[in-house]
Formats: structure tokens, sequence, C-alpha cells
């Protein structure tokens, strides 16, 4: 080894600090030995023992210290050099690899310490902001905020983390909250050795929290050594304005309709108290684009949607998930594809490490044939937000959609390893694949499981019955799925019939589709499952009518 790297990988591996502690205490000990033991008729052999044993503890320290670093989560063996250099996380599988000379970072959720444990979303939401305020510095990787908070409750190894977010860097605190008092602990962790390379403890009161969240965010960025080139993002004046907005935050990223129901609430109330919050329209916006299609008819959650993004935009044109729900308001209201592929460049200009942003913009150009476009932002999406199930269960869908069969499986059977429970939110996107690549027993096996689940069928399954010639179940699971929600896109429907070979049927449902604007009516053309109804010039006439070249759409590679 070249002298020069011998003695840096010593100090790197801590070994310089191990030997003068261990000179320090040893002689601190021997001496103390020397004076006491004496004094109790202790025989001078054990005094020279006992010194014996001290030194010839000292290279024994020394070697331990090269192999092993003790840090706040335990004893944990030292990554190599060669390992450390380039970014790999030990533990972590060869594709989880941080890029050669980028800091990355994941900001975990707080823990919430006010007594009565009541705060969950003022901690989480304090979290959220520094993650929000990192992103935007240059040269800085941050997790999503899915995938960051895929960790919350679960007792992870630090090494897990670091392996499945692909981060160098952790952040995490918690936050005490008593009145108007807010104590907040920060502590910033390199996840290559463990140690705690920054901790802070900051008391302030509530009309100070904005302040303090940019003095914490710019400590973090002092410690990486980055450049901090950003203003702080425009928060509201009103601490009472900007609490009740977190507390809409919260609620908005919960799928249920009580809690997308309760999230407006909260943003209403926050611009009551500040009408120029520009992101409590923004949260409005969001929360009434996922009320869409599952618990309200789009044509009326769209069009609340778009209103409120527009609110935003006039109060800041910085906003850039506003952006992404103008772009999905009129990719859906008025099928203009071109007004919303404009919005979703302009959300990834202001914010390229924002999941919406890539997530919609990879859905816009998929449904309009662009190929590499789409996977291009999927890739992005997946490195942004690698353990989000929502993201995975897409990458699965779209993958499938272009052909890519290994891809679309990696993809799918990483949803369901991040949560085995997934296909109670949802029906898991592995069981299409499944289906169409003729292994209907792996499908039914996964659609069965979704229903166990939820306590009704999907429409995956009815369309895997037909597919397996059994028409009377398919018809009564498509039945029973439909009862059992509050809103059915027609395009769902049209997938059953498709397979039932009642074509006619298909193409009514899917003009019903397109009255109501359903949101995933796009997909329909490079979707699989609507592959007999392409030579059909009524399927073609739907997909110039809601936007789409037929031509581009159904030669783009598959």
């Amino acid at each position: 080894m070249n002298p020069k790297k011998f003695f840096a990988e010593l100090k790197r591996r801590r070994v310089y600090s191990v030997a003068v502690a261990y000179l320090v205490g040893g002689w601190a000990l021997a001496q103390g030995i020397a004076q006491v033991l004496p004094v109790f008729d202790i025989p001078n052999w054990v005094v020279r023992l006992t010194v014996l044993l001290i030194v010839l503890g000292f290279p024994v320290a020394l070697v331990l210290s090269w192999f092993f670093d003790l840090t706040r989560y335990g004893i944990v063996r030292t990554p190599d050099l060669d390992t450390r250099s380039t970014g790999l996380v030990p533990s972590g599988p060869a594709s989880n690899r941080v890029d050669s000379g980028e800091k990355s970072i994941a900001v975990l959720p707080f823990k919430d310490l006010s007594l009565a444990r009541d705060h969950a979303y003022f901690s989480e939401g304090i979290a959220e902001e520094l993650l929000g305020a990192l992103a935007k510095v240059d040269g800085l990787r941050v997790a999503a905020r899915r995938s960051s908070f895929w960790f919350k409750g679960k007792e992870a190894e630090l090494s897990e983390i670091a392996a499945k977010l692909n981060v160098e860097h952790v952040l995490e605190g918690s936050v005490r909250r008593d009145g108007n008092l807010v104590r907040i602990t920060a502590e910033l962790i390199d996840t290559r050795d463990g140690f705690t390379i920054w901790s802070e403890t900051y008391e302030r009161e509530m009309h100070g929290i904005f302040a303090l969240q940019d003095e914490i965010t710019r400590s973090i960025v002092h410690t990486l050594k980055l450049k901090l080139a950003i203003s702080p993002s425009p928060l509201s004046r009103s601490t009472g304005a900007y609490e009740d907005y977190l507390q809409g935050l919260f609620y908005s990223d919960k799928s249920t309709e009580e809690a997308l129901r309760r999230s407006l609430e909260f943003f209403e109330r926050a611009l009551g108290k500040d009408p120029q919050f520009s992101r409590a329209w923004t949260g409005i916006a969001k929360s009434w684009l996922w009320l869409a299609d599952a618990y309200v008819p789009p044509v009326e959650a769209y069009s609340k949607a778009r209103d409120a993004a527009g609110r935003a935009l006039q109060l800041n044109d910085e906003e850039a998930e506003a952006h992404v729900y103008l772009a999905e308001a009129k990719r859906i209201l008025d099928w203009d594809l071109d007004g919303a592929e404009a919005e979703f460049n302009r959300a990834v200009e202001i914010d390229p490490n924002s999941t919406p942003s890539n997530y919609f913009i990879a859905a816009l150009h998929a449904a309009r044939g662009n190929r590499e476009q789409a996977l291009t932002y999927l890739q992005r999406t997946s490195k942004i937000d690698p353990a989000s199930l929502w993201v995975s269960n897409f990458a699965c869908e779209l993958y499938r959609y272009f052909g890519l069969n290994d891809e679309a499986i990696a993809a799918g059977e990483r949803a369901l390893q991040l949560d085995p429970t997934f296909m109670a939110y949802g029906e898991p996107a592995l069981a299409a694949l499944y289906r169409e690549m003729g292994q209907l027993d792996k499908a039914i096996a996964l659609y069965e499981k979704a229903r166990s689940l939820i306590g009704w069928p999907g429409f995956g399954l009815a369309i895997t019955f037909a597919r397996m010639n059994r028409p009377e179940e398919a018809r009564e699971t498509l039945a029973a799925a439909v009862a059992k929600r509050r809103y059915t896109p027609g395009d769902a429907i049209a997938h059953v019939h498709v397979a039932l070979h009642a074509h006619d049927d298909a193409i009514r449902e899917l003009e019903r589709a397109c009255d109501e604007r359903s949101s995933s009516l796009h997909m329909v053309g490079i979707a699989p499952e609507f592959a007999p109804l392409r030579s059909d010039k009524r399927f073609l006439s739907i997909l110039q009518k809601i936007g789409l070249d037929p031509e581009k759409v159904l030669a783009s590679p598959r």
C-alpha cells in the first residue's frame, strides 16, 4: 500500500484517535493502580501484571479500531476504503449506488415528543419543510418524502435506510410542542460509518419557527460543505395559518375520502387566516386531485383543482406542484396535452427533484407514445422516490405497457417487498403483468389476496376470469367491483368488456369516460388490454377526441 494512503486510512478508521485515547486512559489507569493498590497491601506482582495487561491491550485496541467503529447504532464494521470512496452502502444491493461526487440525504419523519403525542402533523410537517428546503440546494440529492417517511414507526437499521434510499446522510430529529414553545432536536448522521456529524437542539416560540427552519437548513448545508444559493421559500407570516396548513398537509397524504376532505378544511382555515398563503391553495388542488375518480366525479373535482392551482400561481408562480395540478386539469378537462406538457415542464424546471413533477410528465409522455421521454422521467422518479409503493407500482405498469417485462417484474416485486399489504390500497400492477405474460394462476393469487384485504374484488380479477374463458365469473366480479365504488370510470369497465369480446359495450363505456373526463382514459392507447380495439374506427376516433395522435400512439415500441 502507498504509505500516504496507508496513513490516510489510519486517520479515516480513527486509529489515531483510539491510540491517543488509549494511551491517555491507560497511563491514568496505571498511575491510579500504582498509587491505590499498595494501600490495600496488594502484592506488587498484581500491580505489575495489571500494567502489563494495559500495555499488551494497546495493539489489540489498535487492531480492533481498524476493523470496527463504536457508533450510536452500536458497534459496526468499518467499511472498506473502496466501498466508501465509491459511495456504496456495504449492506445494500449493487444497484444502490450513490453517484460519484454527488451528496445525498434523506430526511426522516421527526418524532413527536409532545406530552399527549398529538402533534404528529407538526413534527412531520417540520421534517417535510426541511426536506423541501434541502431539495432546492444545488449539488444535493434529497430522497422524496414518500420514501423517507416510509420508515415512520419502523425500527430500521441505518444500513437498511441507506440501502433502500441510496443516500450518504440521514437527518432525523424530534419535536416537542408545549403551548407556544417549540423544542426541536436535529441530528445529521453519516450512513457510511454511523457517526453523527452535526447535532443541535433549539428552543423557540412559534413566531420564530420560520427562521428556525432556515437556520437548521443552513447548518446542514454548511456541514456538508455545499453552497446555499437559494432564498427561503415564501411562507405564511401567520403561525396560526401555518399550523393549519401543516395539518392539511398531514391529511392530504392519506388515501381515504374522510382524510382528504378533512385536509380541505384545514387548508381553507389557513387561507381564512392568511389569504396570501399560496401553498394552502396548492394543498387544496392536491386534495381535489386525489378525490377525483375514486370518490368524486372527475369533472367536478378537476374543476376545483384547476381553480385552486390557478389561485396558487397567481400568488406565487414558483409553486411547482401547483403547475402539476394545473397541467392535470388541462389534460383532463380540456384534452389540451400541449398545454399540459408546458405546465409539467415548468414544474420540472422549478423543482427537478419533485416526485409529482417527474411522475406526471412520465405518464403524459407514455400516453402520447413518447417512449424514451417517458422512460427517462420514470427512471428519474424511481431514483428520487425509491421506497415509494406508489412509484414502484406505477413503474411496473408503465414498463408493462412498453413490453419491458423484466423491468416491470422488478418494480412490481419491489412494491410488494416494501409492503405486502400494498394491495389493500389498490390493485397490484404485478398481477396485471402476470396476466399479460400468460401466468394466470399467479395473477389470480395476487388479485384474490387483494380481495381478502379490502373485502371486494378489483377489475383486474374480472379481466383475468374473462381471459380464462370464465365469463360468468367475470361478469359477477365486475358487478361486485362496481357496486363497492362511489364512482367508476368508464375505461375501467371497458377493460373487462374487451376481455369478454363485448366490443360495442367497451366503446360505449369509453365514450362515457370521455364525457365524464376519466383521468386514466389517456392510457387506453398504449394499454395492451385494448389491443383488440386498435383496428376499430370508433376507438381511433376516441383517441383523437382526447388529444392523442392514434398513428403515433399505436406505433410506440412495445
